[in-house]
């Protein structure tokens, strides 16, 4: 490999890409925009949820009780209703998601220690919101009950009563923007790092300068790593401002080494460039390539890196399939160095996965780009 015609080939990319500064700023642009649409607009955080209460009895016990839901900061108090059919046409409405509703021997349960019972009323239409919103009733009914038990035994300690106290490690407020940011950046660079470079090679086929180009000593390796040279610097940029965003706009924390976090970033990218170009050269046309590269990168990272839906909770036969998709690596990879500050002792396999991708899908796009040539 001739260093000097694999650099004029990267200058030769590098002065296209100055002359269509449109592309370059979408270059730049669209990773910004998209972090900013999936950073405010994709949350998986359920609180002030709206709430409406039905209490037969009014008694001081049902007050006390209806308190606990008014003043957490997980639901909106959104006023009372006096009968079945004005519950209903609450929930029908959307004004309540949960119903609280309370029967008239509600107090009086409590007060002789009996079991007393409380409904609520869920809108399943949304059931992982449901189950949400059941799990934080559940919790405040838990948390009431411990302290009538505590109120009506002054010696519930020596009774063996037992409390538990849970831990979050990583994300305590267990907000979901620490846990979308750091995965959307994995999503978002598959795309952009694709998309930048499927349309290079179809470009020199649909313009007629790919026979000038054939007609120089530069080779194959050497202009498929040229046009891929000044991607990579685009790629790097575009994941330096993702993490900058990441940390400084929706303070997310990075608590691991931010040179691991830009190293493994780097093989990331690289293979993703180099599985454009592979489509690029497959395809011919510009259209062509940028659809399949849209398809073949946005969809898997998406859905099958385990960003948005649990890996263990797919069918056997797509968890398979997740196993050859790169952003699930480059997904562990980020949360592990983002939130848990974890190394490169325990992340390499995911790593070297990205290292073996970057240069099987390299050596690919160069042996079917002879191939092509022959």
């Amino acid at each position: 490999m001739n260093l000097r015609r694999l650099w004029a080939v990267a200058r030769k990319e590098s002065i296209h890409i100055r002359r269509d500064p449109r592309s370059l700023g979408l270059a730049i642009g669209i990773p910004m925009l998209m972090i900013l649409l999936f950073g405010y607009a994709l949350t998986l955080d359920v609180d002030r949820v709206p709430l409406v209460v039905w209490d037969q009895g009014g008694t001081p016990a049902s007050r006390d009780y209806v308190a606990q839901f008014v003043h957490s900061r997980y639901f909106s108090f959104q006023g009372t209703v006096g009968n079945q059919r004005e519950l209903e046409h609450a929930i029908d409405t959307r004004r309540a998601w949960l119903a609280l509703v309370l029967p008239p021997d509600f107090g009086a349960n409590l007060a002789a220690r009996r079991e007393a019972q409380a409904q609520a009323v869920v809108d399943g239409s949304d059931a992982n919101t449901a189950s949400l919103v059941l799990g934080y009733a559940q919790g405040i009914t838990l948390a009431f009950n411990r302290q009538i038990e505590l109120a009506t035994f002054a010696h519930a300690a020596e009774r063996g009563a037992l409390e538990l106290r849970s831990r979050v490690w990583f994300n305590p407020d267990l907000e979901s923007k620490n846990y979308i940011i750091p995965g959307i950046i994995a999503v978002i660079m598959g795309l952009i790092a694709a998309l930048l470079t499927s349309l290079t090679i179809a470009r020199e086929w649909e313009t007629g300068t790919m026979e000038q180009l054939i007609a120089t000593p530069v080779r194959g390796a050497e202009l498929i790593l040229g046009k891929l040279l000044p991607y990579f610097f685009i790629g790097m940029l575009d994941v330096l401002i993702a993490v900058l965003m990441a940390v400084f706009l929706f303070d997310v924390p990075l608590r691991g080494s931010v040179p691991l976090l830009f190293g493994v970033a780097g093989l990331f990218v690289i293979g993703t460039l180099a599985q454009g170009i592979l489509i690029s050269v497959l395809a011919r046309q510009q259209l062509l390539a940028s659809q399949f590269a849209m398809v073949s990168t946005f969809l898997p990272a998406f859905l099958l890196s385990g960003f948005t839906f649990a890996i263990a909770n797919m069918p056997l036969p797509v968890q398979v399939v997740t196993y050859v998709v790169p952003a699930r690596y480059f997904v562990a990879l980020v949360k592990g160095i983002f939130l848990r500050d974890v190394g490169l002792g325990s992340l390499w396999p995911d790593a070297l996965f990205l290292l073996v991708f970057a240069a099987v899908v390299a050596g690919a796009a160069i042996a079917k780009f002879r191939k092509r040539l022959g």
